[in-house]
């Protein structure tokens, strides 16, 4: 048995719904549909399927020595190497000083932190000092 729709009621939801939010709000969005917001969608629709596209080809699998490996991985240059003591990190929290500061966790507490500024300016220590 189906129920049958009580349009009494739909008329009063509707109502509160309009009163509290406004006459947009229960507009049938086909009723302000034309060619040109037709238009528009499709060409959304072209550009969005086009970035997937490119995102697909740059996931692209090359063999290297028996492995399979994506091809950004390959030509990704790794920022381990601490450009102010060359030391070598593993340590994922350097990732966040690196990143920043272009520096090691290490070098960040000896030269950066509290001279933020001055090594915004382009100041690093000489070799020596490392």
């Amino acid at each position: 048995m189906k129920k049958q729709k009580d349009f009494n009621t739909i008329a009063k939801i509707e109502k509160a719904i309009a009163k509290k939010f406004g006459q947009k709000t229960i507009i049938n969005p086909k009723s302000s549909w034309d060619d040109e917001k037709e238009k528009e969608y499709l060409q959304q629709l072209k550009e969005f399927y086009s970035k997937q596209r490119k995102k697909a080809d740059n996931g692209e699998k090359i063999e290297e020595e028996g492995f399979l490996l994506s091809k950004n991985l390959i030509s990704k240059e790794s920022k381990r190497v601490c450009p102010v003591c060359d030391q070598y990190s593993f340590d994922l929290k350097d990732d966040l000083y690196m990143n920043k500061f272009e520096c090691c966790r290490k070098c960040y507490i000896q030269w950066v932190e509290y001279r933020e500024e001055r090594w915004a300016t382009g100041w690093r220590p000489n070799k020596e000092q490392t």
